[in-house]
C-alpha cells in the first residue's frame, strides 16, 4: 500500500484511529497549505540575511565555525583561537563552517546548511506520516512542526539542536520503519544506526538516551521486543563505529582531557548540579525542575493550544488510543515524552532542549485531530489557516525592524556598530571596552579587542592606528573622558556606542 491508496472509512472510534486511516483535505486547503509552507520558508531564507548575529549562543557558535574556516582545523573546534572547544561535538560547526567556505563568511554561509538540516527533518516527518496516515495528514504534520514556534526559529539557527533533531527523527522513523515490517525494513533499520551517528557528531550520547527512554517503553508493550532481531545489529554497529569513533579518537589525541569534560561534565555535571561551576565556556542556566514542561507548551505554541480542541471528542480519542493495535499512538507519545522525563530533574536547561520533542508532537497532535474529526470541511480549515499565519507573520516583523530600524529592537549584537565604523575607515581598529562580545569577534573577523580595565582605553590617541571604540550605554560619563579630546561620538547602536578618532564623513584618508 502506498500514500495515494487510502480512503477514509468511518466505521467507529477505534477504525478512525487506526494507524492506515486516510484523512481526505480539499484541494484548495491542500494548495493554501503548501503555499503557507514556500511562504514560510521564504521568510526564514530572509531571515538569514537579515537577521544579525546576536549574543550569545548564535554568535558563539558561528565565530566557533568561521575560525574553523579561519585557521582550517576540523578536528577541533576553537572557542578562541588556541583554544579547544569541547562543549559540543562538530557537526554543526562542520555544517556552518561549510556553509561559510561556499557562501562566504556572513548570515547566509553560516545558516544555509542549518536550514537544510531542518528541511531532511521535515521531508522525513512528511514521508513517515505519508506512508502510514496518508498524504494529507502527511502535509498537515509537516505544516505543524514547521511553523512550530521554536522549530521555526531554530530552523536556521546556528547552534547545535537541528543536527540532533534530524538524527533523532531519523533514528525514530528508521526504527520503526524496520520494526513495522515496512517494505525495506533493512535499510532503514540500517538508517535508525546513521540517526545515531549524527546524533552523536551533534550533540553526543545525549541522542542515546532520549531514544532510549522512547523506544524502551514502547519494546515492552506487548512483546514487541522479539522482533529486535529485524534489525541489522551487526552492520548498523559497524556504521555508528564508522562515523563516529574517528573523531571522538582524533579530538582526544589532539587536545587531552576532552573526553573527561565532555562525557561527565557535559552530560551528568551540567544537569545534576545547580549552578554548575565547571563549564568552560559559559555559566550553567539554572531552572526549577520540571520547567521542561513548561517549555514544552512554549515552544509548540500555537499548536499547544490545538490540544484542548480534543477535550470534546475526548471519549473518541481515548476509545481509539486503548485499540492501538500498531503501536502509533504508543509510539509516538514515548517519542514526545523522552525529553520530558529526561530533563524534569535537570537544574541546568534551556527551551532548546524541548525541540527533539516537537517532530511526535506535531505527528500526534495531527493523528489525534484528524480522527476526531474525520471530515475535509471547516473545522480544520477554520482551526489552521489563522495558526499558520501568527508564528512566519511574527517572525517577518522582527526580521525587517532588524534590517530597517534595529534600534527598536535593541539587539545585542554589534553588526552595526562594525558596518558604521568601517564606513569611516575599512581599515579602522576595534576596541570594545567590556567583556568579550562573539557577534564583534564575527563581524570584525576575528580583529576585535576587549578591555577590561578602563585605564587601557586612554592610550587609544598616542598611536597613528584609526580606531573605533565601542562603550556600552550607560557608561560614556566615567568611560569618555579617558578617551581624550581626539575621539567623537558617532553614535549609538544597540547597547554600546560608537566613538571613533576620525570624524564621521571625514575622508579615511
Amino acid at each position: 500500500m502506498t500514500a495515494t491508496d487510502f480512503e477514509f472509512t468511518d466505521t467507529g472510534p477505534a477504525a478512525s484511529l487506526s494507524p492506515r486511516h486516510g484523512y481526505t483535505l480539499a484541494q484548495r486547503d491542500r494548495m493554501f497549505l503548501w503555499g503557507m509552507l514556500a511562504l514560510a520558508l521564504g521568510f526564514r531564507v530572509l531571515g538569514m540575511f537579515w537577521l544579525p548575529f546576536v549574543d550569545t549562543t548564535e554568535a558563539r557558535y558561528a565565530e566557533i565555525a568561521r575560525i574553523m574556516v579561519e585557521t582550517g582545523d576540523w578536528i577541533t573546534p576553537q572557542f578562541d583561537y588556541g583554544v579547544p572547544f569541547w562543549g559540543k561535538p562538530p557537526l554543526h560547526t562542520w555544517l556552518s563552517a561549510l556553509g561559510m567556505k561556499m557562501f562566504g563568511v556572513n548570515g547566509f554561509g553560516a545558516r544555509i546548511l542549518i536550514l537544510m538540516t531542518a528541511l531532511a527533518t521535515l521531508a522525513l516527518i512528511h514521508g513517515f506520516v505519508g506512508r502510514y496516515k496518508g498524504r494529507d495528514q502527511a502535509l498537515l504534520a509537516t505544516v505543524v512542526l514547521s511553523i512550530s514556534a521554536m522549530f521555526f526559529g531554530a530552523s536556521a539557527f546556528v547552534m547545535t539542536d537541528i543536527p540532533m533533531v534530524l538524527g533523532t527523527v531519523l533514528t525514530m522513523v528508521g526504527f520503526y520503519n524496520a520494526m513495522t515490517g515496512e517494505p525495506r525494513a533493512r535499510i532503514w533499520g540500517q538508517m535508525a544506526f546513521v540517526g545515531l551517528a549524527i546524533g552523536l557528531l551533534a550533540k553526543g550520547p545525549l541522542v542515546v538516551v532520549l531514544t532510549a527512554l522512547a523506544l524502551l517503553p514502547w519494546l515492552a508493550l506487548g512483546g514487541r521486543w522479539r522482533r529486535l532481531g529485524m534489525l541489522p545489529w551487526t552492520s548498523g554497529l559497524l556504521i555508528v563505529t564508522a562515523l563516529t569513533l574517528p573523531w571522538y579518537i582524533a579530538a582526544e589525541i589532539k587536545t587531552p582531557g576532552f573526553l573527561r569534560y565532555f562525557l561527565i561534565g557535559e552530560h551528568i555535571e551540567r544537569f545534576i548540579v545547580p549552578d554548575w561551576q565547571g563549564d568552560l565556556y559559559g555559566s550553567g542556566h539554572a531552572r526549577p525542575k520540571g520547567m521542561i514542561w513548561l517549555y514544552l507548551v512554549g515552544t509548540f505554541l500555537p499548536w499547544s493550544l490545538f490540544a484542548l480542541g480534543l477535550l470534546p471528542r475526548a471519549k473518541t480519542v481515548m476509545a481509539g488510543l486503548r485499540q492501538d493495535s500498531d503501536g502509533w499512538y504508543s509510539y509516538l507519545v514515548f517519542w514526545c515524552l523522552a525529553p520530558a522525563i529526561l530533563f524534569t530533574p535537570a537544574a541546568n536547561i534551556l527551551s532548546a532542549y524541548a525541540l527533539p520533542a516537537l517532530p511526535s508532537l506535531a505527528v500526534l497532535l495531527v493523528s489525534l485531530w484528524c480522527a476526531a474529526w474525520p471530515t475535509t470541511g471547516k473545522r480544520t480549515r477554520m482551526a489552521v489557516i489563522p495558526a499558520v499565519t501568527i508564528v512566519p507573520a511574527l517572525f517577518a516583523a522582527v526580521a525587517m525592524l532588524s534590517l530597517i530600524a534595529p534600534q527598536v529592537l535593541n539587539l545585542n549584537t554589534q553588526r552595526e556598530l562594525v558596518a558604521a565604523a568601517r564606513s569611516i575607515n575599512p581599515d579602522i581598529r576595534f576596541t570594545f571596552s567590556g567583556r568579550r562580545s562573539f557577534s564583534a569577534d564575527f563581524y570584525t573577523q576575528g580583529q576585535a579587542r576587549f578591555v577590561t580595565d578602563p585605564a587601557a582605553l586612554g592610550s587609544l590617541a598616542a598611536d597613528s592606528i584609526p580606531d573605533a571604540v565601542a562603550i556600552p550605554t550607560g557608561r560614556e560619563t566615567d568611560l569618555v573622558p579617558l578617551l581624550g579630546p581626539d575621539f567623537h561620538r558617532i553614535g549609538q547602536f544597540g547597547r554600546r556606542v560608537l566613538f571613533t578618532d576620525i570624524p564621521f564623513g571625514m575622508d579615511a584618508s
